[in-house]
């Protein structure tokens, strides 16, 4: 049993840890404050708000679509409970044009023949409705490379169009959660830095070829993808498509994983409306077809274009230091989610941890030094638009590494990216310094399975990407992020219609939530800053927001 499983357990570690106030840690690392800790500890255990925090931002709130009216009506109210709890500074921050919001009003789908059958699957963002319910004949067009666009030419004129090949299904013989083993993080500790694409996404998604379209590529975030979008979305709007119909990039047995389908960007061109089904669905029909059956499938799906305010936003608060408030740690995670599910898992468990580690700190009244500055981002699931702007704007544009005056007086940047998943190891992005103040803060933790310090070999962050720790990381300040067992991230909600509330495990929030304020609390009290990782020379090529 863990100290975070049961009340009963957390009091027992809590009483058996303090044995002083302050204990030194090996390997010249820091010395901690016992009382603090269990202060903390009582707090984080006895009286979590954080999954309360997560019912609001994805039950009440979810999905959280970046610039959607979801997404501000969930910042509305994480501002109204910081300022509840005493933070200060409390605000939402621009960071500069994003374009459209969007959510779905209503989504409803079925093959209608040869059997009847309602679909699972969502519509993908930023693509229109269907203007209410709409019934044509299925018909199969795979695109490899743009040169298929030809083999289409005036034969899709309103036909439902599945536009994918099927994906061959295989049986799950292993389960689909996992935690990491011991071995699994000692031989983690030598990696870069703990981030959601080491954990592994789960099987289906194929690797593409140069060129190839591909739900995995058309999916993503990358400029190349948003290339091919735009190009598939004016041929299937010259040729009449009526709707267009894909598997999604993976997953199965009721598990839909999909993303884009059009764009926010107002100038690019727009599509017809498009939807992402399961694929023993999305096969059966492609079945039907090669038998030679005629299905029909009928959609009616609502959604809503906010155009209103087309500027993204982050969502700012602080607890301001006592004797060094110019000096700044930082706690955040990403804030904007996909439309599948309810964003629960990517990213509402970081932004309510780092709302509860905040809540925590605030509710402790331990004196901190140091202002404590939690972050909730926005354009994370569309390039890291919110962190990168902001690091730029605040402490140093990567062309030129001009820093402002805030450069110097940022210690630290602590992320939570990875799903629900309990903290089982911290980078110290190569700096031995580091990794040794960050053993000492772990050590009387360990009860608490947060193992390691990893990252200990690590490079510079060439460039952002990932997450939104690697846009500190990226103009030489602290971002660091924390390894994070995987669960069910990468199987089953990571982009999803599961990414939902009851996916997340509420002792490993609670944990992670503990976590960060007791770390925030150490960089934020200790005598001097953290050390720094290296200062990168200007890169005038840098393609940041």
């Amino acid at each position: 049993m863990t100290c975070f499983a049961t009340k009963l357990s957390v009091v027992a570690c809590a009483a058996a840890f303090v044995l002083g106030t302050t204990v030194q840690a090996q390997n010249d690392g820091d010395k901690v404050d016992l009382g603090a800790l269990n202060t903390i500890k009582n707090q984080a255990f006895q009286d979590s708000q954080v999954m309360e925090n997560l019912y609001y931002l994805s039950e009440v709130y979810g999905p959280r679509v970046n610039n959607s009216r979801n997404h501000r009506a969930a910042a509305e109210w994480a501002m109204k409970q910081m300022k509840e709890w005493g933070l200060q500074n409390v605000h939402l921050e621009s960071w500069g044009p994003f374009g459209y919001g969007w959510q779905i009003k209503k989504f409803y789908g079925a093959l209608e023949n040869p059997a009847y059958a309602a679909l699972i699957g969502f519509p993908l963002a930023w693509t229109p409705g269907t203007n209410g319910p709409v019934t044509a004949e299925a018909v199969f067009a795979p695109l490899h490379t743009e040169a298929d666009f030809a083999k289409y030419k005036g034969k899709l004129k309103g036909k439902v169009v599945l536009f994918f090949d099927p994906r061959a299904l295989a049986m799950h013989t292993e389960a689909e959660a996992h935690r990491l083993t011991d071995a699994e993080i000692e031989a983690r500790a030598e990696t870069q830095d703990p981030s959601r694409s080491g954990f592994g996404r789960g099987a289906g998604a194929a690797t593409p070829r140069p060129g190839d379209i591909t739900p995995s590529t058309f999916s993503t975030a990358a400029s190349s993808g948003m290339v091919l979008r735009n190009k598939i979305n004016a041929f299937f709007k010259e040729e009449g498509v009526l709707v267009a119909v894909t598997p999604g990039y993976n997953g199965d047995g009721g598990t839909v994983f999909g993303s884009y389908g059009g764009s926010q960007n107002p100038n690019d061109p727009v599509g017809p409306p498009m939807v992402a089904i399961t694929p023993e669905q999305y096969n059966r029909v492609v079945r039907l077809l090669d038998h030679g059956e005629k299905p029909k499938m009928t959609f009616d799906i609502q959604v809503e274009y906010q155009k209103d305010d087309q500027n993204g936003f982050n969502v700012i608060g602080e607890i301001p230091g006592t004797t060094k408030p110019e000096e700044v740690v930082m706690v955040g995670g990403h804030f904007d989610s996909w439309q599948g599910g309810t964003g629960a898992t990517d990213n509402g468990t970081g932004s309510a941890v780092a709302m509860e580690a905040m809540r925590i700190l605030a509710t402790v009244k331990k004196p901190m030094a140091r202002t404590v500055r939690v972050a909730l981002w926005g354009g994370e699931e569309e390039g890291l638009y919110g962190s990168l702007a902001y690091v730029q704007k605040h402490f140093a544009p990567r062309t030129t590494m001009v820093k402002t005056p805030e450069y110097d007086n940022l210690d630290v940047y602590f992320n939570d990216d990875s799903g629900s998943g309990r903290f089982r190891a911290v980078s110290a992005l190569g700096n031995d310094q580091l990794a040794a103040i960050f053993r000492s803060w772990i050590a009387p933790v360990k009860d608490l399975q947060i193992a390691t310090v990893t990252g200990v070999t690590a490079g510079p962050t060439l460039a952002p990407g990932g997450t939104d720790s690697t846009s500190f990381s990226w103009i030489g300040l602290n971002g660091v992020g924390f390894m994070q067992d995987p669960l069910e991230y990468g199987t089953r909600t990571h982009h999803s219609n599961m990414d939902l509330y009851d996916r997340v495990q509420k002792g490993d929030v609670m944990q992670g939530s503990m976590l960060e304020a007791w770390f925030a609390y150490n960089a934020a009290t200790r005598t001097d800053m953290l050390p720094r990782i290296p200062t990168p020379a200007p890169d005038p090529k840098a393609k940041g927001f």
